[in-house]
């Protein structure tokens, strides 16, 4: 993984920002800066959680399967914590290499209409 890290809040829990690759079955938003950008380019997704393993499963339970935090070499900004606490889902993506004001976007808008990140999954 490109880049990431985490921040440790008062009341206990933690703010997580991972630098990841916008998975192929993405549709994004089809506005703004990151309209642009197809599948494989560097996203950063922002996740508020108890603590940094449970962070990481919501992103794997999403499909987002290789997603690891090693280290602490970008730990999430102050605007990053402020946008992802007044979030109501708690999980935030953008384009990584910001240009100009792009807006935080819901994480469902990555994943596309099938709600992951994955190939469709077959009736049971």
């Amino acid at each position: 993984m490109a880049g990431g890290g985490f921040c440790r809040l008062p009341n206990g829990t933690v703010v997580v920002a991972l630098t990841l690759t916008r998975p192929s079955g993405g549709t994004g938003t089809g506005t703004g800066p990151s309209a642009g950008t197809g599948p494989g380019a560097p996203v950063r997704v922002l996740v508020h959680a108890a603590n940094r393993a449970r962070a990481l499963t919501r992103l794997r339970n999403l499909g987002l399967r290789a997603v690891y935090l090693r280290g602490n070499d970008r730990p999430p900004t102050p605007d990053e914590i402020t946008a992802v606490l007044h979030h109501p889902d708690g999980l935030l993506w953008r384009a990584a290499p910001q240009a100009g004001q792009e807006l935080w976007h819901p994480i469902r808008a990555l994943l596309g209409p099938a709600g992951h990140a994955g190939p469709a999954r077959p009736a049971a």
